[in-house]
């Protein structure tokens, strides 16, 4: 048997066409998809919608929202959507609902049903047991003369020109024209409600949102043993290990009784080493420090200090905190906002 050349190629792999994305077709795509969403806008019936937002803005249970599929997904956004605002919802799975999970519905419950052509089988078949548990039904659709419509007690039609699919098949326009019906519905339940943004906060504490709206600074400052404190007569020499162990780059200059006199910045000390030299060793802390600083109060919110730290005419890193009779409490430094999630 005869050797192969193992410089042949014959086993190399044939090389690929790189397929390349063409911009006018992406672009025109887009432009398809806005005016089908212009449709469902422009055609949409507003007493339909009316009629579904004041039901769930009146109803006394929970609010259930299902659906099989992509539509299935929609449901559970937007139910919990509505739980964000503290409203009682929950997303209920047509076939695990047949299987026992349609015990959590009580006659003072509504159910959501979202199907685009309104004849999905698994939401046909949980109907009449939804109906016997003495459940609201609400359809929302988008296909004319369905039969889940038929047989619920409420329609809301979601007018839909045509998928962007080619094959008009694949559900990418009715599931945004669902989502973008559902998140509307919500804002309005949110204004009708007066929702305060305290209570918006309360239910996300762990998010940027909840924090931005819940901390205040004095829950993130650095108070006590941690403070870079001293007095105005100190030489700056001797407060170095003051001014670079705390970090906070910097120095809040104060008297006996911890008035706030002034700070003074590691680029404080840059510049003055710069200025004078040598003659730093005489100078102390008071005669160089900044006596107009930047201050923030304990109950002013953390999103607030930070706003503070970056407005004009130059950022800063941190801001004293003094009370109302200018005696330093804290400080809070712009790391420490950001390591709160801020």
């Amino acid at each position: 048997m005869g050797s192969l050349d193992p410089s042949s190629n014959v086993f190399e792999a044939p090389e690929k066409t790189q397929t390349l994305i063409n911009p006018s077709e992406l672009l025109n795509l887009f432009k398809c998809q806005q005016k089908y969403l212009n449709f469902f806008f422009q055609n949409l019936d507003l007493s339909q919608t009316l009629s579904f937002t004041q039901t769930l803005l009146n109803a006394k249970g929970t609010i259930f929202f299902t659906g099989v599929g992509k539509s299935g997904f929609v449901a559970q956004k937007i139910s919990q959507t509505l739980i964000s605002l503290g409203i009682r919802s929950g997303f209920l799975s047509p076939v695990d609902a047949l299987h026992g999970d349609i015990g959590i519905l009580s006659n003072s419950d509504l159910l959501v049903l979202f199907s685009k052509s309104g004849n999905t089988e698994e939401l046909l078949k949980l109907v009449p047991c939804a109906k016997a548990k003495g459940v609201f039904l609400i359809s929302i659709t988008s296909s004319e003369d369905n039969l889940l419509a038929s047989l619920c007690d409420l329609n809301v039609h979601l007018p839909l020109e045509r998928e962007l699919c080619p094959f008009d098949l694949a559900p990418v326009t009715s599931t945004a024209i669902q989502m973008v019906f559902g998140d509307t519905v919500a804002i309005a339940l949110m204004a009708a409600r007066n929702l305060s943004k305290d209570e918006y906060a309360s239910n996300h504490p762990a998010g940027k949102i909840g924090k931005s709206l819940i901390f205040k600074v004095k829950d993130v400052m650095k108070k006590q043993e941690e403070l870079p404190v001293c007095r105005e007569g100190d030489l700056i020499m001797d407060q170095l290990v003051e001014l670079t162990s705390k970090g906070c780059g910097c120095l809040l200059v104060v008297d006996d009784q911890y008035h706030l006199i002034g700070t003074f910045t590691d680029g404080d000390l840059r510049r003055t080493l710069k200025a004078s030299g040598e003659g730093i060793f005489k100078l102390t802390v008071g005669e160089m420090c900044n006596r107009n600083p930047r201050t923030i109060g304990p109950d002013a919110m953390a999103v607030e200090a930070m706003q503070k730290m970056e407005s004009p005419p130059s950022p800063v890193q941190f801001l004293p905190v003094v009370n109302h009779q200018n005696i330093v409490i804290g400080i809070v430094t712009l790391h420490g906002l950001v390591s709160a999630g801020l």
